[in-house]
């Protein structure tokens, strides 16, 4: 056994039987680089990763590759989902030494004194193939090529230093463009973009391989509610897309969660692994658009989404898990495959029939040319007039071999779970409940985020900070950015559902500790690591989406709703010069950075917020869900508070049953004390 043995990280203590002698990404392992003067050999990956145990099966359980390895260099193994911070800086290094875009399992060889990368590539297969060298001659090259080259590889040093600081460290904005005269261009460029790289056919916004792109589709969702022709338009491709997803391979048809990603431009074969941050992101959209359209196809995924978190991810201890892995009993998708005769013998009969022509197992196999994975071919309703039979007699015959199937399933091989909490993605997690529960009158799951946010209050805040990881009983790493944006995110929603003094003041403190800890106080802007952390190369700061929202955007939207909210313009400033500092960015390429998009959008046209507050709470709610329906407003219910509240918020106290100050930013209309008063406001003010 190497070092990682006793490590909390389900992806490090897979490698801790390997013949490489793996170390943590430590003290000691970069004091022994130094000190032997030998490279470093990092690879970085998780454990929900088919690549990855692809290339851990074929070199690293490999004796003769791991002997190459362990006297070339010293080798070092981090889970990119505890230290996001070394995986974005080495994927940026990857894609400029390559010229390629990275992935996983990242594969990088650094010096031993700065660990600045001088060469980088992702899986490298154990004998030649793919146009790729074999493994073991790649790092035999590189090692000879790093002990004749120290003079070059300091001065590629320098240069990659130069390029990494200039992306992730962006110069200040110069000339005296506002966010008012160009948030009309930028948004209508990005609104032509997205209608113009909408997929007609399969549903989506790009090519093959097929993600759900959940940042650009909360984007889409947000831009397409506003007045005009192309508004409508992109809501309409908005529809297509969530109701080709929920059809699709990209969905499992049997516990309601979805896959990381479809190979295809079709949805129809994924990636096998189901990633929590996805399905945390996808409820509200589903939840949302059922609301909007009507729609019982779409609640029916929302629902499918929320029954495969709570049964699938939520750990009894507190939060959700990370992840669900690809591979089950060392094969990619076995798990979740079919073939005809399981199917026939599984459900025999009419009902067996109904289900093969609904997923489509009367064609060609779709997997590998030996089996079927589900892709729902017709709706309910058109099989029904296929077969003339009643609509509600398919639903059921349906939802009866969905049963079946589902039992027959359990009693395979898992894929593995990665149980470790990330504050992150639960508090993305969170805010989608918040949403999802809203939108569907679901109290459940507005419990379940409640639950979520009480786990990192209580496990993974010290009083002062954040940690990023929970795992077994313990609290790790300092927490980057997006933990505080995303929670700080997740509580705001909360409170205009159910108000909390104390859940107010954890706001405040998070948003205090963001604004001390992350950001650039000269220029504006929030870097991603902790400033008491020490990261190589240069301190990142990301303004754009990966597969979920920059935390500068989403820190942009909460400090802005936090700062009106208190009436505290230190909030509102920070996230105004966060706008400011990307916008450049943003107006280059506009689809690249969609939650700032949101965040542009919520900036300039910040919708008003609704302070109600009374003796009689029963009156306060009736006014409070009255003007949610009817006007576009944030509405928070305070109800009496005993003038303990911070800032602004103390004055909004009365004795009548109901009160509400209307607000636009900063500045609030006198109280209204009947709901005629306030329709008269909400009006005016929308004018």
């Amino acid at each position: 056994m190497n070092r990682l043995q006793n490590e909390a990280s389900l992806y490090l203590r897979q490698h801790a039987g390997n013949p490489v002698q793996w170390q943590p990404w430590d003290e000691r392992a970069l004091n022994e680089a130094r000190t032997l003067d030998r490279p470093i050999l990092l690879s970085i990956g998780y454990s929900a990763c088919h690549w990855c145990h692809v290339m851990a099966h074929e070199s690293f359980e490999h004796e003769a590759t791991a002997r190459v390895m362990n006297e070339l260099f010293v080798n070092i193994k981090v889970d990119r989902e505890e230290r996001p911070d070394l995986d974005r800086i080495y994927q940026l290094s990857h894609q400029l030494l390559s010229g390629r875009g990275g992935g996983w399992p990242l594969t990088v060889f650094l010096d031993p004194i700065e660990h600045i990368p001088f060469f980088a590539g992702t899986y490298f297969p154990v004998e030649p193939r793919f146009g790729m060298p074999a493994f073991r001659d790649l790092m035999t090259r590189v090692r000879e090529w790093f002990d004749q080259n120290r003079a070059e590889v300091q001065g590629q040093n320098e240069k990659l230093r130069d390029a990494i600081t200039a992306i992730y460290q962006p110069a200040i904005p110069a000339g005296s463009a506002t966010l008012e005269t160009t948030e009309s261009t930028i948004l209508n460029n990005a609104i032509q973009l997205l209608i113009s790289r909408h997929d007609s056919v399969n549903g989506g916004f790009g090519a093959a391989p097929k993600f759900p792109q959940a940042p650009t589709l909360n984007a889409v969702a947000r831009l397409s509610t506003a007045e005009g022709e192309s508004n409508e338009r992109l809501a309409g491709q908005l529809k297509f897309t969530l109701e080709k997803m929920a059809q699709s391979g990209l969905r499992d048809h049997l516990d309601g969660g979805f896959f990381r990603y479809c190979v295809d431009a079709t949805w129809t074969i994924p990636h096998f692994e189901k990633m929590l941050y996805d399905n945390a992101m996808l409820l509200p959209l589903y939840a949302e658009g059922a609301a909007r359209w009507t729609s019982p196809a779409m609640k029916e995924a929302a629902e499918g989404i929320a029954h495969w978190l709570q049964s699938a991810m939520a750990n009894e201890n507190g939060g959700y898990s990370a992840s669900i892995d690809a591979d089950a009993d060392g094969e990619e998708g076995g798990f979740h495959v079919w073939s005809r005769e399981e199917i026939e013998q599984l459900l025999p009969g009419p009902a067996g029939e109904i289900f093969i022509q609904t997923f489509g197992l009367n064609g060609p196999p779709n997997f590998e040319g030996k089996a079927w994975h589900l892709v729902r071919h017709c709706s309910p309703g058109e099989l029904a007039a296929r077969l003339l039979e009643p609509e509600q007699s398919i639903k059921q015959a349906l939802e009866n071999a969905r049963a079946t199937l589902f039992s027959a399933r359990e009693q395979r091989v898992h894929p593995t779970l990665d149980d470790k909490r990330l504050t992150s993605w639960n508090a993305l997690l969170a805010e989608g409940l918040v949403q999802a529960g809203r939108a569907l009158q679901r109290e459940d799951w507005l419990d379940s985020a409640d639950s979520i946010i009480d786990f990192i209050r209580t496990k993974l805040w010290d009083g002062k900070q954040l940690h990023a990881v929970y795992n077994g009983s313990n609290a790790r790493f300092a927490a980057y950015l997006d933990d505080y944006a995303f929670l700080l995110s997740a509580i705001l929603h909360y409170l205009q559902a159910r108000w909390s003094s104390a859940l107010l003041q954890f706001a405040i403190d998070v948003g205090e500790a963001l604004l001390t800890r992350f950001e650039d106080e000269e220029h504006g802007g929030f870097y991603f690591s902790d400033a008491a952390v020490d990261v190589p190369i240069a301190r990142s700061m990301i303004f754009q989406d990966d597969a979920t929202p920059a935390g500068n955007a989403i820190a942009s939207m909460a400090l802005q709703r936090l700062g009106k909210l208190i009436g505290d313009v230190r909030y509102t400033v920070a996230a105004e010069r966060v706008l400011s500092r990307s916008l450049a960015q943003i107006s280059e390429s506009p689809l690249a950075f969609a939650s700032l998009l949101t965040a542009l959008q919520e900036s300039i046209g910040a919708r008003p917020h609704l302070i109600i507050s009374g003796s009689d709470s029963r009156k306060q709610q009736e006014w409070k869900q009255w003007a949610e329906t009817n006007y576009q407003v944030d509405c928070y219910q305070i109800g009496p508070e005993n003038g303990k509240l911070p800032g602004i918020l103390r004055e909004y106290q009365s004795d009548e049953p109901a009160t509400a100050w209307l607000c636009r930013g900063m500045h609030c209309m006198p109280p209204a004390e009947s709901r005629e008063k306030l329709k008269q406001q909400l009006e005016d003010i929308a004018c």
